[in-house]
């Protein structure tokens, strides 16, 4: 009896020894944002997406100097050496995260505040904003991401390809985001199919604004 619990303690901690990262628990219901984002695309999205991407990440950064950093510092020290299996799925860890994170029931609406101020001085008002960031939200050839970001104590409205993220030295675009939205298929085919311009629409029903304001107003501090 006692060999057998042994051997069970040996293969429980071979499988979670390299378990550095793990997935941060959703913090609403998978059907919480409702109609805009569907409870099937969302099981889909966090509990096998998100979670391939962590599991992945572990087994990347076993044995190696990434192991015992944070989810975000891993991404301030991606280089081009970093092994394309850190720098995927790191990234598609902290852009999941990030853009869960981001969205809320019974949010969307106007944003208030410094950011709603902020965007109105620089777009001129929050419709033509959403123009833009629907403009780079198509505008994304295959997979990626678009972010609203603070550069320079400036909003910009960027994109990413694949799990990059403005966080990274070697991503095209640099700045720190404060919101995101993720226009890889998987994140809308099963309601949206090819519709990514009204799914891009729908995001605004369920934006987190005022984690997003805080975001921005701790940036400018």
């Amino acid at each position: 009896m006692k060999n057998l619990l042994f051997i069970l303690f040996l293969l429980i901690m071979e499988n979670t020894a390299f378990a550095q990262f793990s997935q941060e628990p959703l913090p609403y219901a998978f059907d919480a944002l409702e109609p805009s984002i569907d409870k099937a695309t969302m099981e889909i999205h966090y509990g096998r997406h998100h979670k391939a991407y962590v599991d992945n990440l572990n087994k990347a950064v076993a044995g190696t100097a990434q192991e015992k950093m944070s989810i975000q510092d891993l991404q301030k020290s991606v280089t081009a050496q970093t092994p394309a299996a850190i720098r995927n799925n790191g990234g598609g860890v902290w852009n999941h995260t990030f853009f869960f994170n981001g969205m809320a029931p019974n949010a969307g609406g106007e944003p208030k505040g410094a950011l709603g101020e902020a965007i109105k001085a620089t777009w001129g008002s929050f419709d033509h904003f959403k123009d833009e960031f629907k403009k780079a939200s198509l505008g994304r050839f295959g997979s990626g991401w678009v972010w609203l970001s603070v550069l320079d104590g400036k909003l910009v409205i960027q994109s990413t390809p694949n799990q990059d993220n403005p966080l990274m030295p070697v991503a095209d675009i640099k700045g720190i985001p404060i919101l995101s939205l993720d226009v890889w298929e998987h994140a809308y085919y099963l309601k949206y199919q090819n519709k990514r311009a009204d799914y891009t629409d729908a995001y605004w029903n369920v934006v987190n604004w005022d984690r997003a304001n805080n975001l921005y107003v701790k940036i400018l501090k």
